[in-house]
């Protein structure tokens, strides 16, 4: 393959197109080809043209995942090396299989990256290598050896993963301090923990607070509207919860509704549980939208991302019961992993199973469909795992994420055009910890006086049943559809929305099929209703500081209780309980706070 840049090029040359590329749309020339950079999209064309101007030692390029960070990178690499800028290569990847992938995109350029590089000489067939964050922190040493013995680019993909310890920051800084240039790439430039990461340049706003500063960012809102990644459709499942804590009591639940943070993550957890009815439900769903999906997109696939390796066993074999198809399932980063994605991406199989490794980086672009089917709740893994579903390949294909009704990840749905960067120093959010003495002083008393509850701890449960129920579609940051049960008309007009559509079609559509649903339910006797038949912009998911308040209203009328008969605050609270049912007023539900509020306001006019 010719070179793209040629020896006899001026010191600093711009690649052609550059003039022209300023005059186009973002998107044009279209999407190149996997892994070549004969031709440039506009913002590619962009981050290239403004390194050159300013031949930086350190570039941080931001870009949303599926618009073509590699090719950048690559495109980069090459005209560094072509102009002696640099001889040599190291990039650094967060997993092994992106260690074969970054080997064979450079390989259609014309880099040769070893992927294999464990110690020693480098083979004179290389002109560099791939390795991990985790092989940097083996040994920083041997790598800064070689950073050191010749001019060296580091391309540091997803960065943040610089971050994960002290240690692998630290390595990377010993290892690659010396290298000539560094270009740190990412599609998520935060993180949830406020570790420094190596290279990145921080400045502090107005309030004080650092962030990180890039030189080229382009996000999803951009991409988005460039026609470069596909619209995403979320739709969301509720659903009772039933479980018992290891104190013995059983509790019960909906998704959606108001809860604390230890009953949200028992109640995501029992929806989770294979022995459930809800995810059997929503793979079914999700398996309806896919064949929807593959009317348009032949080889459409889907993926459903695990928490951990014994249920993805488990939902490998409700989708295999559910479409009598073999299911590729990934259960680690080793190389037999690897090869299984590979085989998947380059086949038409319906189904994918994973955990976590593939929710980063891994490029399968014919993935459409993806069930959120882990109770990780961090923004970072949410970006990045719906990242895996959002690579164009043609204009009008559309995205679907299916994901429980949990108020943290509908926020991350609805701010999914939001930019973000990484905070160092995070400030306290208004009214949190408020009430944390104040809690813990109540669960204090309340167990003084009900001994069964002690000894009760956090996600210390067993899952006794869940059912599902379709409950909305985000899309574009607003929510469609009214609660319908699985298999119904209802939920059939929102999983057969084609997947072939402009952005408007789609809205429009979901607009349509929200004002048939709202005209059903009219026709409909109203004893015959037993869902919430609301429009989804008028059932806001409840926040936690608003369970907060309900608590503190209820603490507040305990305490009133308490000064005028002098029983002690534990004792009210138990017989509000033993009214009212439920568990401790720190467990809670909004509607069971409600009650007991209701019950005490009761003892007040008739006392």
């Amino acid at each position: 393959m010719a070179p793209l840049f040629s020896h006899a090029d001026s010191t600093h040359p711009r690649p052609s197109g550059t003039s022209a590329a300023a005059h186009l749309s973002p998107a044009f020339p279209g999407r190149a080809p996997w892994g070549t950079a004969a031709s440039l999209r506009a913002w590619q064309q962009g981050a290239l043209d403004l390194y050159i101007e300013k031949q930086p030692r350190d570039f941080l390029a931001v870009a949303t995942p599926g618009a073509g960070k590699t090719t950048f990178a690559l495109t980069l690499a090459s005209y560094l090396l072509h102009n002696h800028l640099v001889q040599q290569v190291t990039v650094v990847a967060p997993t092994e299989h992106l260690k074969k992938q970054w080997a064979e995109a450079a390989a259609r350029i014309g880099i040769r990256l070893d992927p294999a590089y464990s110690s020693g000489p480098l083979s004179k067939d290389y002109q560099g290598i791939v390795i991990t964050y985790a092989g940097v922190g083996v040994n920083p040493m041997l790598h800064r050896n070689r950073t050191e013995a010749r001019k060296t680019l580091v391309i540091m993909d997803e960065i943040h993963h610089a971050g994960d310890s002290k240690s692998w920051g630290e390595a990377c800084f010993e290892a690659f301090e010396p290298a000539t240039r560094r270009l740190a790439l990412t599609g998520t430039p935060f993180r949830s923990d406020t570790n420094p990461i190596p290279f990145v340049q921080y400045e502090a706003g107005g309030d004080g607070i650092r962030k990180s500063v890039a030189d080229y960012t382009y996000g999803y809102g951009h991409a988005l509207a460039d026609h470069v990644v596909r619209p995403v459709i979320f739709l969301s499942y509720s659903g009772n919860m039933r479980w018992r804590t290891k104190a013995g009591d059983e509790l019960e639940a909906r998704l959606g509704e108001p809860m604390t943070k230890d009953l949200i993550a028992q109640a995501w957890r029992t929806a989770l549980a294979p022995q459930g009815e809800w995810i059997p439900a929503v793979l079914q769903a999700a398996d309806r939208r896919l064949t929807e999906v593959r009317k348009g997109i032949p080889d459409a696939g889907g993926l459903v991302i695990a928490t951990d390796q014994t249920v993805a066993r488990a939902y490998a074999k409700l989708l295999r019961e559910i479409t009598g198809e073999k299911v590729t399932l990934v259960l680690s980063d080793e190389t037999e992993a690897s090869r299984r994605i590979s085989d998947y991406a380059e086949g038409t199989s319906r189904w994918m199973v994973a955990v976590r490794m593939v929710s980063e980086g891994v490029d399968v672009p014919r993935l459409c469909v993806g069930v959120y089917a882990t109770s990780i709740s961090t923004p970072l893994f949410f970006a990045q795992a719906v990242g895996r579903f959002v690579r164009a390949r043609k204009r009008g294909e559309t995205a679907s994420v299916f994901l429980p009704t949990i108020p943290m990840l509908l926020g991350f749905a609805n701010e999914m055009e939001l930019q973000r960067d990484h905070v160092l120093d995070r400030p306290k959010k208004e009214g949190e910890g408020l009430f944390d003495e104040e809690d813990r002083l109540l669960a204090e008393a309340e167990k003084a006086n009900d001994g069964a509850d002690t000894g009760t701890e956090e996600f210390s449960y067993e899952a006794l049943g869940s059912d599902a129920v379709f409950d909305r579609v985000l899309y574009n940051a607003m929510e469609f559809g009214m609660q319908a049960h699985p298999g119904s008309e209802e939920e059939e007009d929102y999983l057969g929305i084609p997947g072939l559509l402009e952005p408007d079609q789609v809205q429009m559509l979901l607009q349509k099929r929200q004002h048939r649903q709202i005209q059903r339910s009219k026709a409909r006797p109203a004893e015959e209703a037993d869902l919430l038949e609301l429009p989804a912009e008028e059932r806001p998911v409840v926040t936690h500081q608003e369970l907060r308040e309900l608590r503190k209203e209820l603490n507040a009328l305990v305490a009133a209780w308490h000064h005028r008969t002098e029983q002690p605050h534990g004792s009210i609270h138990n017989e509000l309980r033993r009214q009212c049912g439920g568990p401790l007023t720190a467990q809670a539900t909004a509607n069971q706070l409600k009650a007991r509020i209701a019950r005490i306001r009761e003892w007040a006019t008739q006392g």
